[in-house]
């Protein structure tokens, strides 16, 4: 039978006193148990999919929002490992050594770029209570050294397929592995996206044979660059985007006022100083190409997610499965400089033509000897209404849309909730549906306690009781969230205070009018830098190893 209301306020109560976060005891019921999908995509904007705004068709992700409930304030930790880091083990990316990247600092805890021993992964915890546990997709919390120890068998799961490395050609990614052994892409028509559902939805035909519940990581890498899709699908977003970011950027503000995502008062952030009036914008065709070209690969995203749907249902397991879908950071302003060549980049295309790399208008990209990014002024537009990018902690770099769907324990149907949520929170809402323990040892090692609470008593229109904020740390850019209060610094800038309740958009700094509010929220923010290992950034940078990172 489904969990009732008063299942969901029992928890939170559980989980605001730091109890072992399950209910008294694992139910029976095969709705106790349920599947847990997680499902991310990468480098995607807060207003990029259908259900949050976006003109973008995203019907079979709308579907899960339309069939669960939607948050319209959950956050990531505004980069790509980090947030991986968080969201398999439930704490802050310093506490389990990713802080930074996978470039390892040695004798920072906190910046060793490689998942540590003092945490354990969702797949772990999951594993030790009976689930099935399989990963297909992007898995960047280890360096890519040829060393296998953090490697997803490693790290608790039973089946692997996916990209080891931050970043890679769609159509010849680098890394690529199944379970613990390189393998290569596979015919001419091999495309990442696919290969990640199709996998994904192979291992839940598997596992569907099986009574034990599973849990199921889907780690896309669309739409992060390069700008890679097939022509077909291109254009199916064709001459979609010639009337230029600011238009595109007032109709999705608009939808997304309409649907009860983002509030009229807040207004919406002014045009980044970098950035162009469209009108007064070179290379009209080239930027028209840059947006249809990532619409496309978020476009064979939801696709993909719809596979794998259809093989949930097929099985029989849709009603028993919870699914949680979110982005890892906000939309990404990177530019690639044209000629240069990373470690991401092929050194030929499939039929042996040399890769142009790079963002050059005479490049329209798409095709695989390209290896393009769509920039700043589309990163503006994904992120609408809010400030800033991935990398950065203003609001534009960590909100992300999260949907959770789960026939048979989320009665409210296309619901929102506006319960601040966290992708540390993750780790904890599988715990506590799985009816698993959130251990204190793992392998003879102490392990941390979790830092997030269950996302289940949103399910059910209950308050997710908390004990503390939120907290943010990258690259020198800091930020706290405690309730309606946000304080945020782009690094090396000034602490900044917004009311979230009235300006989510960062757009009236009051840190000059409340001096002694932005004191005692920024001694907690050094309180809990002291507790998760974080230091200052001029220091970190200070320390640095060679090796390959995003």
């Amino acid at each position: 039978m489904p969990y009732s209301r008063r299942d969901f306020v029992k928890l939170a109560a559980a989980t605001a006193t730091g109890a072992g976060g399950s209910l008294s005891a694992p139910p029976p019921a095969a709705a106790r148990r349920p599947n847990i999908i997680v499902m991310m995509a990468d480098d995607m904007g807060f207003s990029d999919l259908g259900c949050y705004g976006s003109e973008i068709q995203t019907p079979r992700i709308d579907s899960l929002a339309s069939s669960g409930v939607r948050f319209t304030h959950f956050r990531n930790t505004a980069r790509c490992c980090p947030s991986r880091a968080s969201l398999l083990t439930g704490l802050y990316a310093h506490q389990a050594g990713i802080g930074h990247m996978v470039n390892p600092r040695p004798g920072l805890p906190g910046y060793a770029g490689d998942l540590n021993r003092s945490c354990v992964t969702i797949a772990e915890a999951l594993r030790g209570a009976g689930y099935q546990t399989m990963m297909s997709g992007k898995w960047h919390v280890t360096p890519n050294d040829g060393r296998k120890h953090n490697w997803p068998l490693q790290r608790g799961f039973q089946r692997y397929y996916g990209i080891i490395a931050g970043a890679a050609s769609y159509y010849q990614p680098w890394t690529l592995t199944r379970d613990n052994e390189p393998v290569a892409a596979e015919g001419n028509d091999f495309y990442l996206t696919d290969a990640i559902g199709r996998n994904a939805a192979a291992f839940i035909e598997d596992a569907a044979r099986k009574p034990d519940p599973f849990f199921l990581y889907v780690a896309f890498t669309s739409p992060h660059w390069p700008l890679h899709a097939f022509a077909s699908d291109i254009e199916r977003h064709r001459g979609r985007y010639r009337e230029g970011w600011d238009a595109l950027r007032a109709e999705r503000h608009e939808r997304m006022i309409r649907a009860g995502i983002v509030r009229r008062e807040w207004g919406i952030t002014p045009r980044d100083a970098d950035v162009p009036a469209w009108k007064d914008a070179p290379d009209h065709a080239w930027q028209e190409r840059r947006m249809e070209v990532y619409s496309a690969q978020i476009d064979r995203m939801d696709r993909n997610v719809g596979a794998i749907l259809d093989t949930l249902k097929r099985t029989g397991k849709e009603d028993d499965t919870l699914i949680m879908f979110l982005a890892d950071n906000g939309g990404c302003a990177e530019n690639l400089a044209f000629g240069v060549v990373n470690h991401n980049t092929p050194k030929a295309a499939r039929d042996g033509r040399p890769v142009r790399s790079g963002n050059d208008p005479s490049i329209m990209p798409g095709d695989d000897d390209t290896f393009a990014s769509y920039g700043i002024a589309w990163a503006n537009a994904s992120n609408t209404p809010f400030r800033r990018y991935k990398h950065w902690v203003h609001e534009g770099g960590v909100a992300t849309p999260f949907i959770a769907r789960w026939p048979n324990g989320i009665p409210r149907k296309g619901a929102l909730t506006h319960e601040n949520g966290h992708i540390i929170d993750v780790m904890a809402t599988c715990v506590d549906v799985s009816g698993a323990r959130y251990p204190e040892s793992y392998g003879g090692q102490p392990i941390l306690p979790r830092e997030g609470r269950s996302l289940a008593p949103a399910f059910h229109g209950a308050k997710i009781a908390r004990d503390d904020a939120f907290y943010w740390e990258h690259e020198g850019n800091r930020a706290m969230v405690d309730g309606r209060w946000k304080l945020v610094s782009r690094y090396p800038g000034r602490w900044e205070l917004y009311d979230l309740e009235a300006d989510r958009c960062e757009l009236r700094d009051l840190s000059a009018g409340d001096p002694a509010r932005v004191n005692a929220m920024s001694a907690r923010w050094d309180r809990w830098a002291k507790r998760c290992n974080v230091l200052p950034w001029d220091e970190v940078r200070k320390v640095r190893a060679p090796g390959p990172g995003e």
